[in-house]
């Protein structure tokens, strides 16, 4: 298990318009299919990125603030939204106001989906932005060589990193799926006293899924699961796993088959999301393109 307090001080400029602030909370295994990040990020200035999409699943709850993703689809503060793999949205754009600079927060997980195609990690993009610096740069979201050819910066950077095409699996879902938790009710979790959740989803044939937890002051909640991975953060309230204290955006990695033993001080509120392993398909879909769109050219 995996405890990662929120530290305010531990933010870094990862984000190519260099208006959004990232805590890597949580990441996975760069070798593996299944791997993820986890980030809380914060807006600094007014945000803009042109339409586009990824080859990965990314799941996001703003908590405080909107995001705009596009043709009128906004997710509202504390809603959480699901993004498939291969899905296009955007043009985002988010004015920092009325807000501060670093009074909008958004928890962002992005993790590789259900093709199997896997997720690079922040560490291989940045080592692979330092080398692509050195026969060309990246202007904005896009990156350009000095040959003068051009293309999307994240298909450069995959490319540069796994030596092949980006492969983008066309969206099972047509748009992005929108759950307000406020609409679901609490249901008690079997077994448990003051523990209750709200279950808002699964998704793809992976199954990953979304809830909320709600766990009483004073009360605890012992649990595990077998095959999936767990990642939790605390919304509100403070509480102990093990001798360990939790308390708001502290981020926690629970392995399948590791039991999580918590309890809360006063009541803890937890936005849980479940990783069940990547069933790779023995045979690949031909559901798939190689450009981010059809509209944006190919590095070559």
């Amino acid at each position: 298990m995996k405890i990662v307090p929120f530290d305010d001080k531990n933010w870094t400029k990862d984000h190519p318009t260099g208006n959004i602030a990232f805590q890597h909370m949580l990441r996975g295994d760069p070798s593996s299919s299944s791997n993820f990040m986890y980030i809380l990020g914060r807006q600094d200035a007014d945000f803009y990125m042109p339409r586009h999409r990824h080859n990965f699943d990314q799941i996001r709850l703003p908590i405080r603030g909107t995001m705009n993703h596009g043709a009128g689809i906004v997710v509202g503060e504390g809603e959480v939204a699901y993004i498939p793999e291969g899905l296009a949205y955007g043009p985002q754009e988010d004015p920092l106001a009325p807000y501060g600079p670093g009074e909008r927060l958004q928890l962002v997980l992005q993790f590789g989906g259900a093709s199997g195609y896997g997720f690079m990690s922040i560490d291989q993009r940045r080592q692979a932005r330092k080398e692509l610096a050195e026969d060309g740069g990246f202007d904005g979201s896009h990156y350009r060589r000095r040959d003068g050819k051009s293309g999307w910066g994240l298909n450069a950077i995959w490319e540069h990193v796994f030596r092949t095409p980006i492969k983008y699996a066309r969206a099972r879902y047509k748009s992005i799926i929108i759950a307000d938790p406020k609409r679901f009710n609490w249901l008690r979790v079997a077994g448990t006293q003051g523990v209750d959740h709200k279950f808002l989803g699964a998704f793809s044939e992976r199954g990953v899924w979304v809830e909320m937890v709600r766990v009483r002051a004073n009360a605890k909640w012992s649990s595990i699961d077998a095959r999936a991975k767990r990642l939790l953060v605390v919304l509100s309230g403070d509480g102990r796993l093990g001798t360990t204290t939790i308390e708001r955006l502290t981020a926690v990695d629970v392995d399948p088959g590791e039991t999580l033993e918590l309890s809360a001080t006063s009541e803890l509120q937890l936005f849980l999301i479940g990783l069940p392993p990547i069933d790779v398909p023995a045979e690949e879909s031909e559901q798939y393109d190689l450009e981010e769109s059809p509209a944006e050219p190919a590095l070559t």
